[in-house]
């Protein structure tokens, strides 16, 4: 294994991306398969390259020294979401259609935002994943602001 294949940056900072699954084998195979990742290391923790970042995968667990009163684990419920993945790709179509081909399955067809094509996938364990393609936004066009509550 190479350095560069690694998330360890020589100076400075580098970000990255952890998931907690319930079967890191199967999420493997995801991030790889379908999506097209590299895998660096298989397990403790799973390691995956996709694209120009890494995601890192290990099952839940109860607290540890480091991390003390934290509990990690999967998505209880796909339908509340805190945070996603968001996959930024240059040709949203065929991002689609090869991903769709390899067994992905999206919510929605790409939608147009004005600022972006965009769609969502879920990965085995519910995690959210946002792909979008910018458009409009390099234009000038941007999105309406978000619906205000009160």
């Amino acid at each position: 294994m190479r350095r560069e294949d690694l998330p360890a940056p020589e100076t400075g900072i580098l970000l990255t991306h952890f998931l907690t699954v319930r079967d890191v084998a199967r999420s493997r195979a995801f991030y790889s398969d379908v999506l097209g990742g590299t895998v660096v290391l298989e397990e403790n923790p799973c390691i995956v390259r996709l694209a120009n970042g890494w995601l890192i995968m290990n099952p839940g667990g109860g607290p540890t020294p480091d991390k003390p009163g934290v509990t990690l684990r999967p998505p209880e419920d796909p339908d509340t979401v805190s945070a996603f993945l968001n996959i930024r790709v240059a040709d949203i179509q065929e991002c689609y259609r090869e991903w769709s081909a390899r067994g992905a399955e999206f919510l929605t067809p790409p939608i147009d935002r004005k600022a972006e094509l965009r769609c969502y996938v879920r990965d085995p364990d519910g995690h959210l994943i946002e792909v979008g393609q910018a458009t409009g936004m390099l234009e000038g066009i941007f999105a309406d602001p978000p619906a205000t509550t009160g």
